[in-house]
Order: structure tokens, then sequence, then C-alpha cells
């Protein structure tokens, strides 16, 4: 059997710097990878199929799925039986869907003996037909995205980042948000400094740079603004912020014990709400 993990997506941050004649968004993103996310496991099969476990499958539909798209992508007549166990909440902002696809793209590459995934313009031109996220996720590494998706810059050195992720288990719908951004045409990202010796240096340009769709993402799900407060009312928070479209928000700290006691104490005041401390960078060798 092989195993492939699907971490979850974040957007450090994300500006919206314009609109093509297609409807597509052009954008400018920071991402990177968390210590939490997915898992798919493959075995050879007489038939293509498909079991959803975990704490989120019920939120994942089994017959049009992303995770069989990316099989059917790969080779249409390919048989394996996938299991994907859903840790993270659906249409929240951070990947799931397309990190589940890309992990399936690569799981299955190895089960059927294909050739390994590059990270060459062709093979992300391919992948995004699953998706404008999947060539960011396909490697699970720290990156800047442009253009509609398909321009990936790999980060080698991007320090690790200790966080906390919390998502008010409301849906936000991708182009709900992009339909209510109303300035379309910003700037791009500051230029990233060639060197960034620890957290603290990342957090701080982080820090000067935005997530244009958060705006929009509140005005359909206020809530977005409670979660943000109570990510920032925690001790030790350096920033709190929506990652993609929202609605899950993330908040940067100094270690992973500020992150840990920052879980304990939203979930102490907000059960109902999805809420895990993790680590932010690579998570390539998981």
């Amino acid at each position: 059997m092989l195993r492939e993990f699907a971490p979850a997506k974040v957007n450090l941050a994300l500006h919206v710097t314009g609109q093509c004649e297609d409807g597509y968004h052009e954008l400018d993103s920071l991402v990177v990878f968390a210590s939490v996310g997915d898992k798919l496991s493959f075995r050879e099969a007489p038939s293509l199929s498909l079991i959803v476990d975990g704490p989120e499958a019920a939120a994942v539909p089994t017959q049009s799925n992303s995770v069989l798209a990316a099989a059917h992508l790969l080779s249409p007549k390919g048989t394996a039986q996938i299991t994907l166990t859903k840790n993270l909440p659906v249409a929240a902002g951070i990947g799931g869907g397309t990190a589940d696809a890309a992990a399936a793209y690569r799981g299955l590459s190895k089960l059927w003996a294909l050739p390994a995934p590059d990270a060459s313009e062709q093979t992300f031109t391919r992948v995004a037909q699953l998706g404008s996220d999947v060539p960011v996720c396909l490697f699970s590494r720290a990156a800047r995205m442009s253009g509609v998706g398909e321009k990936i810059e790999l980060l080698p050195h991007l320090p690790e980042l200790h966080a906390v992720l919390v998502n008010p288990r409301v849906e936000v719908q991708t182009p709900q948000v992009f339909n209510a951004v109303t300035d379309k045409n910003n700037a791009p990202m500051d230029v990233l400094p060639k060197s960034l010796p620890d957290g603290s240096s990342l957090i701080d340009w982080i820090s000067h740079q935005r997530n244009d769709m958060q705006s929009a993402a509140i005005s359909i799900a206020p809530v977005i603004s409670e979660v943000l407060a109570a990510i920032d009312a925690t001790p030790a928070c350096q920033l709190a912020r929506m990652s993609g479209s929202g609605a899950t928000c993330f908040g940067l700290f100094p270690d992973s014990e500020a992150a840990w006691a920052a879980e304990a104490h939203i979930l102490n005041s907000r059960p109902e709400w999805w809420v895990r401390s993790c680590t932010l960078g690579d998570q390539s060798a998981n």
C-alpha cells in the first residue's frame, strides 16, 4: 500500500492583481503548507474506487471528487482502490480538495509506475486542469504563486512558522468571494527578501502584505471577523489573517508552546469551531 499526505495550503498573503478576459483572476500569493492535512492511501484493485473516512468525511462527495478527477487525468483506464481520510473542513480556504487531487496525482504516479511529476511548466499546466491551486499543491513546498495559479516559484529557504488554524464551520465558496472583491487591480506583493533568518523576520514581511479577499469574504460570512478577533486576542499572537478565500484564518506565534496555548484558549471558548495548532513551511518530506 502506498500513502501520501495532503497538507493544508495556507496563503500567508494573497494579492488580487487583475482579471483575465475569460473571468479568471490574476493573483500574487505566498503559499506554505501545514503539518495538518488529509491522508490518502492507494492499493491495486480491479477497478477504480474511492473510500472516504475521517472526521470530515460526511461533507465529501464520493462520485464527483477531485481525487477521482486526478486519477482520470493521469490514466483514463487506471484502476486502484483509493482511501481518503478527510481531516480538513471543506470549502475552507486551505486547499483541501486541491491538495487531495495533488496527493492523488503523486501517489497514483507511483502505484502505476508512471514518471514522477516534475516542476515544469508542462506539468503545472496539465494539473491546473484539476483546479487553479493544484500546481502549487503538487509538491507541498513553500512557493510564490502568480498568474492564475500556473506560475510557481519554489522557495526552499523560507523559515518555518508556528501557527494555529481556525475555521468557524462556515463554508465559503471561492467564486462568490471573487465576485464580491470590489478592486481587482491591486499591486503585487513586495519583493521577498533573499535572507530571512528566522520566523519573526518573515512575519514582519507578511504583516506588510495583504489578503485582498478578506474584506469580501467577511461581507459574505461576518463570523470571519469573530475568528480573527479570537485569534488576535490570544497571548503572543504576532499576526492574524484569513487564508485564501476563507473562512479559515491563521494566527502566527513565536514558538510551538504559544501556538498550542492559543489552540486550547480558542477551543475553550468556541468548542464548535475547528481549531488546530501546527507548523507552516515545507511538508514535502511527510
